[in-house]
């Protein structure tokens, strides 16, 4: 990291930090599908519940993790429109004041 430009999130830990870099890298697209249905369903794949701190640390995991796919794979991705959402030649209407 040259001058502090480094934009990946699991490289800018510190050195103290380096289990859970190792930890993060180690992800596989198997844990992350299991740590994101985990979070989405709330439960674990033995059926125990999710404590909002492993909730939390989830989805920090899957955060880091979808940083090295593409952008319209991730989470929550809404492709950008390709055509108005209403009609093109609407004209304005105006309004009729009535005393």
């Amino acid at each position: 990291m040259a001058n502090g430009t480094n934009n990946d999130p699991i490289e800018n830990f510190s050195e103290t930090d380096m289990d859970l870099k190792q930890l993060l890298k180690s992800i596989t697209p198997d844990i992350y599908s299991r740590l994101k249905l985990g979070v989405e369903i709330g439960k674990w794949p033995d059926g125990k519940s999710l404590t909002s701190e492993q909730k939390e640390l989830c989805m920090q995991a899957i955060i880091a993790y979808e940083q090295g796919i593409p952008e319209d794979q991730r989470t929550g991705y809404v492709p950008p429109k390709t055509t108005p959402c209403g009609p093109e030649s609407v004209e304005p209407q105006l309004l009729a004041w009535k005393n």
